[in-house]
């Protein structure tokens, strides 16, 4: 029997041996008895690197794991994990991560996010006072062209205007400018438009139903403000819809979250799942 034995415990070394020594062979590196593999490479490596970019980056993967590995050794030697705070923390860490990812899913699945022009009047309408402005805004009409521009009295003419047909006659010829914008219902930042025409900066602009006429080594710029809302002033809707969006969604988010909180301690409860003492 002894003999018998003697060649199981043989037969076994050499079983872990030969294990061993698979593993070795198919890692590419260890640090203390962690081991890397071509696969855990693979999966994170880019594609179409020259050769010598893939032997860059494969030394480097290497050498950033190594370290990694390293520190956690000499961590774990070195750091003491009093009350298991360290344990604690990843615990609680895990919990955020699955109540958040169950929160998101509850979220994609349920709420309601389809917005619509009454939503966005009534959350304006009842919180327009917090939508002031840090900055001055202006509505205008505005064209830059070359001084050699063989019709420009008519181009002036036509830009004065405010019939459709003339606008539509400027449009037709904004090939021939350089830079334009015909759409005066829009609000635009006063720094926008200056970044946009730096030639404006000493020129007053910020007044209502203003028109210029500027000329200088880069052409000639016909500015007609419509209207001007200055810093303090309540914003316009149209300037803030993005962040009135925004804030219903996360209005509706808020709500929703709630309601399931509610549902879920009150099924608890009727399910006897839950019992406070």
């Amino acid at each position: 029997m002894m003999k018998y034995f003697f060649v199981y415990i043989i037969i076994l070394i050499g079983l872990f041996s030969c294990k061993e020594q698979n593993v070795k062979i198919d890692a590419i590196a260890r640090v203390y008895n962690s081991f890397l593999y071509e696969n855990d490479i693979a999966k994170i490596f880019p594609d179409n690197l020259s050769k010598e970019d893939s032997i860059l980056f494969r030394n480097s993967f290497i050498n950033s794991w190594a370290i990694e590995q390293l520190l956690l050794q000499k961590a774990k030697m070195n750091i003491e994990d009093k009350n298991d705070e360290i344990e604690n923390l990843v615990a609680s860490y895990k919990k955020g991560l699955l109540i958040d990812k169950y929160k998101k899913a509850v979220l994609q699945q349920d709420l309601d996010t389809v917005i619509t022009e009454n939503d966005i009047d009534e959350y304006y309408q009842t919180n327009k006072n917090i939508y002031r402005l840090n900055e001055d805004l202006i509505q205008l009409r505005y064209i830059h062209f070359n001084k050699d521009l063989k019709d420009e009295k008519e181009v002036i003419k036509l830009f004065k205007s405010s019939d459709k047909v003339d606008i539509k006659l400027l449009i037709d010829k904004e090939l021939e400018f350089n830079s334009f914008n015909f759409n005066d219902s829009i609000w635009i930042s006063y720094n926008a438009v200056l970044k946009k025409l730096p030639t404006l900066k000493d020129e007053s602009i910020l007044k209502k139903n203003k028109y210029i006429y500027k000329e200088d080594s880069l052409g000639v710029y016909l500015v007609a403000v419509k209207d001007v809302l200055y810093r303090n002033q309540i914003a316009p809707k149209s300037y803030v819809v993005s962040t009135i969006k925004q804030m219903i969604l996360h209005k509706r988010k808020l709500e929703l979250l709630k309601r399931i909180e509610q549902t879920l301690v009150k099924d608890a409860i009727n399910k006897k799942q839950f019992e406070q003492y």
